[in-house]
């Protein structure tokens, strides 16, 4: 039972949000007050995007700051080390060019994703590994098709005849190239939607996956899930006018706060809903495991060269200490040693010898 606690939770959360945010639009819009509307539309995603950039920056600096003295690369292929052994160039990189290839299979394609497997214990007793290809499949799909939604959205933020605008436009136009519907059918958002929900579901019909899942599992994963919904609602079923959202965004960037009361009433209450839930993902990425979109490149298992078969690497850090090694060791002892028995490295006639010419001096 304790393991649904934290999806019942998280359920309990997201409801709560889109639940208040929409119950909330939707009155205000009713009633006609403008401050509501400006409230959820202009306040809250300014605040959100502030806190969005300051957690970043001091997340980034913070995990800059953190000391690594020495390579601590994870590898998957043979280190660097003698001249006739032959080299992993990608997954044990020793040249900076190598790291740089490394690190750009993992973030395009999720190399390390692609080569998971699964262990499973069959009847006799019999280990079985299995390659998790769907996980990867997945995976690669959920954050592509983010991407995709992402910058599709820059529409609303470039004016009308930019470069800008204009590539943008064409990205859209190569996810609508099926051409159902009116308007187009924008293959990304549903992409995002059904991948996001098959993680989910991996999550909770995998019992090693669901055991180990905390709020912080569920919580993105249902917003994200939520925000897609909206988005394809407020496109396909719930019309919101588009020309007025553009105009606001554009305004409020602008700082321009002159009438902006009437734009905000223009618009329908699904698109409140939408950017209120967008604004509470961005305020949470900078604590959330989110954070490993830009994490991953400030990983020390993932940018540093693995040479420490090549090179010695000695801890700056290291104070020196007074040790006493095996040489000393066996001078102090070893005629007790040789009465022991004990094996020495040198015999008691070289030691002598050795000390011969120190007497006479």
């Amino acid at each position: 039972m304790n393991v649904w606690i934290s999806l019942i939770a998280s359920l309990i959360v997201v409801g709560g949000l889109v639940v208040g945010s929409a119950g909330l639009a939707g009155l205000a819009q009713y009633t006609q007050t403008s401050g509501v509307l400006l409230l959820l539309g202009v306040v809250v995603p300014m605040l959100a995007f502030a806190t969005f950039i300051v957690g970043v920056i001091l997340q980034v600096v913070k995990w800059g700051r953190r000391p690594v003295p020495f390579p601590i690369a994870t590898v998957a292929g043979q280190g660097k080390t003698l001249p006739w052994i032959k080299a992993d160039y990608f997954d044990a990189p020793y040249t900076k060019l190598g790291v740089v290839g490394r690190m750009a299979m993992e973030v395009l394609f999720f190399r390390s994703l692609f080569r998971n497997t699964k262990m499973e214990l069959h009847q006799g007793p019999k280990v079985v590994y299995g390659w998790q290809m769907w996980l990867w499949v997945f995976a690669l799909a959920f954050h592509y098709s983010f991407l995709t939604v992402f910058i599709r959205h820059f529409r609303f933020f470039t004016e009308d005849g930019t470069v800008a605008f204009q590539a943008v436009k064409i990205l859209e136009s190569l996810d609508g190239f099926l051409q159902l519907g009116l308007p187009g059918v924008l293959i990304s958002g549903f992409v995002l939607l059904g991948a996001a929900t098959m993680l989910l579901l991996r999550r909770l019909t995998n019992a090693q996956v669901r055991y180990v899942s905390l709020l912080q599992d569920y919580f993105p994963l249902l917003l994200i899930i939520s925000i897609a919904a909206s988005g394809i609602l407020m496109r396909h079923v719930i019309k919101v006018d588009i020309v007025a959202v553009k105009d606001l965004i554009l305004s409020m960037l602008n700082l321009n706060f002159a009438g902006m009361g009437d734009k905000a009433l223009a618009i329908g209450w699904m698109f409140y809903l939408h950017i209120f839930l967008v604004s509470v993902l961005l305020a949470y990425i900078p604590v959330s495991k989110l954070m490993h979109m830009g994490g991953i490149f400030l990983s020390p298992t993932r940018n540093l060269l693995c040479n420490t078969r090549e090179f010695r690497h000695i801890n700056p850090w290291n104070y020196p200490v007074k040790v006493h090694t095996y040489e000393h060791y066996e001078d102090e002892f070893r005629e007790k040693m040789i009465e022991a028995g004990l094996p020495v490295d040198k015999p008691m006639s070289e030691t002598q010898e050795a000390a011969a010419p120190e007497e006479k001096e």
